[in-house]
């Protein structure tokens, strides 16, 4: 009886363990995963102050929570910086009212006003509904607003996140270059952050570049990553009447751009950018 129940267990794996079934199996193996999209936006948010010189922090969580952007790259973000944003912690409302993850980047980070209080901080930072699973605030090339004499050297401000959305991969960075006539600090803003980034993975850059498209300092960063924006037009600075582009999302040649647009509001004195970014998701 025992004999006869191991010849039909045998007979039964050899009916269903063909050369057709394992061919099929590795067949599914080698198919790539579904390609992931995304919304991405980036925004000078001025520290929540708008056109109408009024700060409300509300209007900037709606003006993102209407566009269903899913990672977030925001500038001019103060955390207990200053009167100006009722020494608030900007990052941490926007993130608790939004759901979203969050990381800070400071540009600056100074002692409190009275002991005792939190830090005195302005900087850069990320909002997404995606997970981050490791974030650093890098150093660029940086003429200090703080100092009465400054001179070019490392700083910190650069946002370098890396983030997983539904099985994709992707870095993504946060940048403020310098505002002054003068191209140089960007130039050197640049270099320092094209030697930061890798060549061969996903990457996303966003942020205020403070320097139009056919700047000769911009042209190392298009050479590497595509701009999401193609065509005239695409202003986004000043709010109220906007005449010049300026901030920008610019992606890797390995991930795929589409139904990218300017947000029309008045609650920043910049306008938002958004995008559609398709990410490669392996298995």
């Amino acid at each position: 009886m025992k004999k006869k129940l191991l010849f039909c267990l045998v007979a039964l794996l050899a009916f269903t363990i063909t050369p057709t079934s394992i061919a099929a199996a590795q067949s599914d193996l080698s198919t790539p995963a579904k390609d992931v999209t995304i919304k991405v936006m980036t925004y000078n948010i001025h520290t929540g102050i708008g056109t109408d010189g009024n700060y409300d922090l509300d209007r900037i969580a709606e003006t993102i929570q209407e566009s269903d952007a899913e990672v977030v790259a925001l500038q001019e973000v103060d955390v207990h910086w200053a009167w100006r944003s009722n020494f608030d912690n900007q990052l941490a409302y926007l993130a608790e009212k939004l759901d979203m993850h969050a990381f800070f980047a400071p540009i600056y980070d100074q002692d409190p006003l009275n002991v005792g209080e939190p830090r005195r901080q302005f900087g850069v930072a990320v909002l997404s509904k995606h997970p981050i699973l490791e974030a650093e605030n890098r150093e660029i090339t940086r003429l200090s607003t703080q100092d009465s004499n400054p001179d070019p050297a490392l700083a910190p401000g650069f946002a370098d996140v890396r983030i997983n959305a539904k099985g994709a991969k992707f870095s993504f960075y946060v940048t403020h270059l310098d505002y002054r006539a003068d191209p140089l600090v960007r130039e050197m803003q640049v270099e320092d952050m094209l030697n930061i980034m890798p060549e061969t993975e996903s990457v996303i850059l966003a942020g205020d570049m403070n320097a139009a498209p056919d700047a000769p300092e911009l042209q190392p960063l298009f050479q590497r990553l595509q701009d999401v924006w193609t065509g005239e037009g695409g202003w986004t600075y000043p709010a109220v009447s906007p005449q010049k582009r300026i901030d920008y999302i610019l992606a890797s040649s390995n991930l795929t751009v589409s139904n990218t647009e300017v947000i029309q509001t008045n609650v920043s004195d910049h306008l938002p950018v958004i995008s559609k970014i398709t990410l490669p998701r392996g298995r």
